[in-house]
């Protein structure tokens, strides 16, 4: 199937995947910073963004997810890349280090780690806030501009949503409200928990000190499930922190991913400076198509 994905910079690989609902350009506000570093491949996952739904008859399983991001590694030659994901990206991100397809993972408030009753609560939210998206963009532009306005429609995911562009802000709500992911992905997600080791991948989980859809006490089940990863409190920082502190969060990235390789690509070459692109993922016969920006 088809990936949509943003590329940019050099270095050693870093593949970044967002949350539920959301988009690559989630991303934006640290690609810059960290293209300067590493060779950085933002994903659209299959059911947002620009990227198309899973194939009919496919569900939204961490088997079939990590399926095709193990097929986009090597259809764009990445190797075992460092991974980085928030939220549901997270989960994902822990399960490529668990299955060895990955080089190091740096999380970011990530999913598997909730009880039944937090798992309900972030549904409700997510659900809720998907329904506010399909307010006309007119009204909800203009409920926006008011700073208090724009703290309660906001405040769940980020922060400080007022450190955000507005048009980004209605770009991501439209992104929640047209994705064809969303409600497949909560249905198969109900009953999920991560449960491996990541052995022998570094670790690092960060979690905003003001997440309120994935609540910080998450952290401590994770640390019992993984007590040799590293930890980082993300100070004043919602559940999607790369806008509340960007400098910040690019630190964790780099410091995450700066460790080495495992099991290069033979004669790997140095990333591409900008690239805007899709591949096909199909285990058995892909093709990459790319068009520079």
């Amino acid at each position: 199937m088809e990936i949509v994905y943003e590329r940019r910079g050099e270095g050693p690989p870093l593949v970044l995947l967002h949350g539920i609902g959301h988009r690559w350009q989630a991303w934006a506000p640290v690609m810059d910073r960290l293209a300067r570093e590493r060779d950085v491949v933002a994903v659209d996952l299959p059911g947002f963004g620009a990227s198309p739904p899973l194939p009919a008859g496919r569900p939204y399983t961490l088997d079939v997810v990590l399926e095709i991001l193990a097929g986009f590694f090597d259809r764009l030659g990445l190797g075992r890349p460092h991974i980085a994901g928030n939220s549901l990206g997270g989960l994902f991100s822990l399960e490529a280090a668990d299955r060895g397809l990955v080089s190091s993972a740096t999380v970011l408030s990530p999913a598997g780690f909730y009880t039944r009753p937090e798992l309900a609560w972030a549904t409700t939210v997510l659900r809720a806030s998907r329904l506010g998206t399909r307010l006309p963009e007119w009204l909800l532009g203009r409920l926006a501009r008011d700073p208090r306005r724009r703290r309660a429609m906001f405040g769940m995911i980020y922060g400080h949503p007022d450190r955000l562009d507005l048009a980004e802000l209605l770009a991501d709500g439209r992104a929640l409200r047209d994705c064809a992911g969303f409600e497949p992905t909560i249905r198969a997600g109900g009953s999920v928990r991560f449960a491996g080791s990541c052995a022998g991948v570094p670790v690092t989980i960060a979690w905003g000190t003001r997440d309120r859809l994935l609540l910080p006490i998450q952290m401590m089940r994770a640390q019992q499930r993984l007590p040799e990863a590293r930890f980082v409190w993300l100070p004043d920082c919602g559940h999607v922190p790369m806008g509340d502190d960007p400098e910040l969060v690019a630190r964790v990235l780099l410091e995450g991913s700066d460790v080495p390789l495992l099991e290069p690509k033979d004669g790997a070459g140095p990333g591409r400076r900008t690239v805007v692109g899709t591949a096909d993922v199909d285990v058995e016969d892909a093709e990459d198509v790319e068009r520079a920006s």
